[in-house]
C-alpha cells in the first residue's frame, strides 16, 4: 500500500502482534500478524526491526495515522524513540504509542470510565477515567506477580511437574507432547529469549485438560489470586470490570465463576482488544 487515506492499528502482546489496516470508512482492508513486542523485555533494535520489516514486506507507506499498543511499560523516552523512527521510515504525521493497558482500556471503555483487566500471556489491571489510566496496581511480571496470566499458570504447572505433583495421566501426556524433561524446562525458563512467552505457551495444553480436578483447581487458584491481589484493590462496588485477553477468554467460564464468587461484576470478556481499538480510532 502506498500513501493513502488509511490507518494502521497495531496491538501487540508478548508473543504476537496483530496489525489491521482501516480505510477512511473504518473497514478492515487487511489484517496480518507478526512477532510480539514488549518494550520492557526486548531490545529496542529488535522492536524497530520488527516494525521496519512490517512496513517493507506489507508495502505500508504514509497514511493518516499509526497507532501502536505494545506490551511493557511505555516511558516517554521509549515513546519518542518509536515515534521518531516510524516517522523517519514512513513520513506519517499522526503517531501514537501506548502500552497494552491503555489499549485494553480504550478497547473496553472507549471514552467512558471503568476498571480494565488484561488476562493474556501476562496480566494487568487499571482504573481508566475515559482519557487516561489514573490508577494501576503493579503487576510485577511473571517473576513478581502476573497473577491470573497464562505465564503464571505455566509457572505453577511446571513447578508441580518437576516435583512429580501433577497427576500421572496429565504429566505423561505433557512430557510426550512437549518432549519435556528437567533440563529442557530449565532451558526454556532461564535461557530462552522470552521466558514469559515460553511459560504462556503451555497454557493451551493445560486449559485443554480443565476437566481434570487438579488442573481445574490450578486455574481457579490462578484467577482467585488475580481477583484478591489485584482487582479487589479497585472500586468494584461502583464499577464493573471489562476483561481482555485470549487466556481469559479461553477460560471464560472459570473467570465468570471466580468473579461471581468475589462479588465482582463483569461488563465483558473480549478475546483481543484490536476490534475495540479499531472502533476507538474511527470516532
Amino acid at each position: 500500500m502506498s500513501k493513502g487515506n488509511y490507518k494502521i492499528i497495531v496491538e501487540s502482546g508478548a508473543t504476537k502482534s496483530a496489525w489491521r489496516i482501516l480505510d477512511a470508512e473504518g473497514n478492515i482492508v487487511r489484517e496480518f500478524f507478526r512477532m510480539g513486542m514488549n518494550v520492557s523485555t526486548m531490545r529496542m533494535e529488535d522492536i524497530l526491526k520488527n516494525i521496519s520489516e512490517a512496513f517493507a514486506t506489507e508495502n505500508l507507506g504514509s497514511c493518516d495515522g499509526f497507532y501502536l499498543y505494545t506490551a511493557g511499560v511505555v516511558t516517554e523516552p521509549v515513546r519518542e524513540e518509536i515515534v521518531t523512527y516510524v516517522h523517519s521510515i514512513s513520513g506519517i504525521g499522526s503517531i501514537d504509542v501506548q502500552d497494552d493497558l491503555v489499549g485494553a482500556a480504550r478497547a473496553v471503555c472507549g471514552r467512558q470510565s471503568g476498571i480494565v483487566a488484561i488476562l493474556g500471556t501476562g496480566s494487568n489491571a487499571c482504573f481508566y477515567d475515559g482519557k487516561s489510566v489514573i490508577r494501576n496496581v503493579y503487576s510485577g511480571g511473571f517473576v513478581l506477580g502476573d497473577e491470573g496470566s497464562a505465564a503464571t499458570l505455566g509457572k505453577l504447572f511446571l513447578s508441580d511437574f518437576i516435583k512429580d505433583l501433577v497427576p500421572a495421566e496429565v504429566a505423561e501426556e505433557f512430557a510426550k507432547e512437549f518432549k519435556s524433561d528437567y533440563a529442557s524446562i530449565v532451558e526454556g525458563v532461564y535461557r530462552s529469549e522470552s521466558p514469559s512467552g515460553y511459560l504462556g505457551s503451555l497454557a493451551p495444553f493445560i486449559v485443554r485438560h480443565k476437566d481434570n480436578s487438579y488442573i481445574r483447581n490450578l486455574l481457579y487458584g490462578n484467577f482467585e489470586a488475580f481477583a484478591d491481589r489485584i482487582l479487589l484493590k479497585y472500586d468494584v462496588k461502583n464499577y464493573p470490570v471489562g476483561v481482555v485477553g485470549g487466556f481469559g477468554y479461553a477460560c471464560k467460564d472459570i473467570v465468570e465463576s471466580v468473579m461471581l464468587q468475589k462479588g465482582i461484576r463483569l461488563s465483558c470478556i473480549l478475546k483481543a482488544p484490536v476490534e475495540g481499538l479499531c472502533n476507538y480510532h474511527m470516532k
